[in-house]
């Protein structure tokens, strides 16, 4: 079995997909998916499905969707019925007052993302950071697209998008921030300069991009970066730019040696920042 929750949902058997196109059991699954192996509660389900005011049937109609879901499982198995709706059914199991989706043995995208990760987080931690631009570009190398960007997401699976969201951004700023220690200012600027115009109030990013400028001697394009982020801050949050930036905006004003104000970036870059103030 293999799960993909990084771009459009898939859970396929070999070359045989068990993602209905219904977009309530396509939710339920989903759910499901995204938490492999714990057992979600029909109340979770009932409050992903409808919410606050869930139907009069709304119990019934979740064993139909769990029915349903057990068929597309057994299809995708190709064996005899009886076979595979056994199997099915250890697949998609019924947990006291509520189902599992036993996926252990299965490939799942984002455990894998997550694992790459946290290696590239350990390589940082080390100061190894060859191998961890390497880590971190082989987790986002998993991503095709947003996290479940084909299914209709209520608040439970919304939540676990903005957290995939959030850790990929993070992950994407760590692998910059290990290719500027390693120097490689040249090589990442055009994608900082669409990230500066994606993200304009994310001060990673725009720090970053502005150290990149100052360091391939573009200094004037660096102080514009940052006039442009404090108007965009002033405008949207009501904030001016946080400490480290505006550090960064005085080294490139007095021309400081090598821009080396900055460059640890430690506890800001990590993200919590970022997070407060993504654009």
């Amino acid at each position: 079995m293999e799960i993909h929750l990084l771009g459009p949902f898939c859970l396929t058997y070999g070359q045989a997909s068990a993602v209905p196109t219904a977009p309530k059991s396509r939710k339920v699954l989903a759910l499901l998916a995204t938490n492999a192996d714990q057992v979600i509660s029909v109340g979770s389900l009932l409050e992903e499905l409808w919410g606050e005011h869930p139907p009069a049937r709304a119990m019934t109609t979740i064993q139909t969707y769990i029915m349903q879901l057990r068929s597309l499982i057994a299809t995708a198995l190709l064996g005899t019925h009886a076979e595979a709706l056994a199997v099915a059914k250890q697949i998609l199991s019924t947990e006291g007052a509520g189902y599992r989706l036993n996926a252990r043995k299965a490939a799942v995208d984002a455990r894998e993302y997550d694992l790459l990760a946290a290696g590239g987080y350990r390589s940082m931690g080390t100061g190894d950071y060859a191998a961890a631009s390497e880590q971190f570009r082989q987790a986002l190398a998993l991503w095709r697209g947003p996290a479940l960007v084909d299914v209709d997401t209520g608040p439970l699976l919304q939540a676990q998008v903005q957290r995939l969201e959030e850790s990929r951004l993070s992950c994407l700023s760590k692998r910059i921030d290990a290719d500027l220690r390693l120097g490689r200012h040249h090589e990442i600027i055009g994608e900082l300069a669409a990230l500066s115009v994606r993200y304009p109030t994310n001060e990673v990013f725009q720090f970053q991009y502005m150290l990149a400028l100052g360091r391939v001697g573009r200094r004037s394009a660096a102080l514009e970066t940052y006039q442009r982020l404090r108007t965009q801050l002033r405008r949207e949050l009501l904030l001016e730019p946080s400490a480290p930036v505006r550090e960064l905006q005085q080294a490139l004003l007095t021309g400081a040696h090598g821009l080396d104000i900055g460059t640890e970036m430690t506890e800001w870059l990590r993200g919590e920042l970022c997070v407060l103030r993504a654009g």
